[in-house]
């Protein structure tokens, strides 16, 4: 006699969003799951409760968070994130760490970085989808964002470890772009790609206790200096140079107002909305080029016809253009059948 399997029925998307509405962390982290999730019906049930979310997302204020590993991201993230709850704000923590998967070194691929915040009943942390692209992560990461938002978290701070092109994803997604850095390195301004400093907001010297109170001093008039090179952001705004030390949790107060000071301004002068309508814009065009490649490449057919161009690439019998327009024209004509 067969055995039945009593498998748990799958709360219907009602209950979900009733109870991510609720601050249901559990169905919160299911639902992120589902949104994760490569599975053609999770995304589907996932794309219904981030609509039904919706209106109720939109709500928070979104920081980004990058640095190079060491330069104490986790011990400052817990630092402020446990100031902020302390202020009776909810907050979430994020991470778009697409190197998780292979080195494990991922900022909150070991939560247990952040003893205290994760005991908070106010924040809520989430590791980075491991084994995805960064166009995968950063994706799911932007949905997560509204689940959270409708969960009722109005803080959701976004991480991400300095290297690779992990920064510019999450730049794209945030309000306020934060760089942590370490003084006493050396090379400070060496060490930085004109491209983060582009984006930076504000730049955040840590670890500045002991005997380095001295050379984060230092390197403060550093920064502050090379950043007046730069032209003023649209909005105006020059990016600040702060210290602070999150093991004594030391500049932690002012870093916070001069987030909030920040987004109060740009609410006003209305570049806040500007820029989130702008993001959205964005995201639409990256999601679509990401589905267009994927369809083409996952069609068995232009995977045949693919491995056929590469024999005659190698044996000098066409060019890679000419290939590409063969294979982009086979895609097309499918289309049409």
């Amino acid at each position: 006699e067969k055995i039945k399997f009593n498998r748990r029925k799958q709360p219907s998307v009602t209950e979900f969003v009733e109870k991510i509405l609720s601050g249901d962390i559990t169905f919160l982290s299911r639902a992120i799951t589902l949104v994760e999730s490569t599975n053609p019906k999770h995304q589907q049930k996932a794309n219904e409760i981030l609509d039904a979310c919706l209106p109720h997302a939109n709500n928070s204020t979104r920081i980004g968070i990058t640095g190079v590993p060491g330069v104490g991201k986790s011990t400052f993230i817990e630092a402020f994130g446990k100031y902020l709850t302390s202020l009776g704000k909810k907050v979430a923590v994020l991470a778009v760490d697409p190197s998780s998967s292979i080195n494990k070194g991922s900022i909150l691929g070991d939560k247990t970085r952040m003893e205290q915040l994760v005991t908070d009943e106010n924040a809520f942390i989430r590791p980075s989808p491991s084994g995805t692209s960064l166009g995968g992560v950063a994706q799911k990461t932007r949905e997560s964002i509204i689940l959270c938002e409708a969960a009722g978290y109005n803080t959701i701070i976004i991480e991400t470890v300095g290297v690779g092109q992990s920064e510019t994803a999450v730049h794209s997604m945030v309000d306020f772009f934060l760089l942590l850095k370490l003084a006493g390195a050396g090379d400070e301004l060496q060490g930085i790609k004109r491209g983060i400093i582009e984006m930076a907001d504000a730049i955040v010297i840590n670890k500045a206790d002991g005997d380095n109170t001295k050379n984060a001093k230092i390197a403060k008039i550093e920064f502050n200096r090379a950043l007046h090179l730069y032209p003023p952001k649209e909005n105006g705004w020059t990016p600040k140079v702060m210290v602070a030390s999150a093991l004594e949790n030391k500049g932690i107060d002012a870093i916070y107002s001069m987030i909030d000071e920040y987004i109060t301004d740009n609410k006003r002068e209305l570049f806040f909305d500007k820029k989130r309508n702008n993001q959205n814009k964005f995201w639409l065009l990256e999601t679509i080029n990401q589905k267009l490649k994927d369809n083409f490449y996952n069609d068995p057919k232009i995977k045949e016809l693919l491995n056929n161009e590469f024999s005659e690439l190698e044996e000098g019998k066409t060019t890679p253009f000419s290939a590409a327009s063969r294979l982009l024209e086979v895609s097309k004509n499918k289309k049409k059948v």
